[in-house]
């Protein structure tokens, strides 16, 4: 009975992790608003290494609209800029010597709706991810039928852990009702 809490305890921790991984990946997706989280995969080049932007620069927003990058030296402002220019995010950034200025467009109807199908994509990969879980989590219970553990706990494990999925899959279906309503509030 201890090996199959420690296999419930292993798949609840892992499963919490694929919802914490989906919230964190549904939060670079943009929802019209300015959010510092937006340049978060972003990198530059600083001293000949890529780094992180939040190690290089400091990353506001003064307004909804407006995300405000203050790199920590003069130096590289145009690193940074080039960084935001080059990334796949379609921004355009307004350099003025000392800071980086960048307008947030508001979306139109075609981008929202993208931004749904990017969404619900993102939400099925962590839905995947918790599934695959499940299934390794069953696959290490029905082992322990061959070490002796009696089939009936097994069954009944294997129906905790389905609870589990269940719960889990619950918890990304929320955070995704939460970022399409942002999305499309306008």
């Amino acid at each position: 009975m201890e090996e199959i809490e420690m296999f419930l305890a292993e798949a609840k921790e892992l499963m919490d992790k694929s919802v914490s991984h989906c919230n964190h990946e549904l939060g670079k997706i943009r929802a019209g608003k300015a959010m510092p989280n937006m340049l978060d995969g972003l990198m530059v080049e600083y001293y000949g290494a890529m780094t992180p932007i939040n190690q290089v620069a400091v990353v506001s927003t003064p307004d909804a609209r407006t995300l405000s990058v203050k790199p920590f030296e003069k130096s590289i402002i145009a690193d940074v800029e080039k960084a935001i220019i080059n990334s796949d995010l379609g921004l355009n950034p307004q350099n003025d010597g000392e800071q980086i200025r960048i307008n947030i467009p508001p979306l139109t109807e075609e981008r929202r709706l993208n931004l749904m199908k990017q969404v619900r994509a993102e939400a099925e990969n962590g839905k995947i991810s918790i599934r695959n879980v499940r299934k390794d989590t069953n696959d290490s219970l029905k082992a322990l039928v061959k070490e002796g553990v009696s089939e009936d706990a097994v069954k009944g494990a294997e129906g905790d852990v389905q609870k589990l999925t269940d719960s889990h899959v619950a918890k990304i279906d929320e955070l995704v009702v939460a970022k399409e309503k942002d999305i499309m509030t306008i």
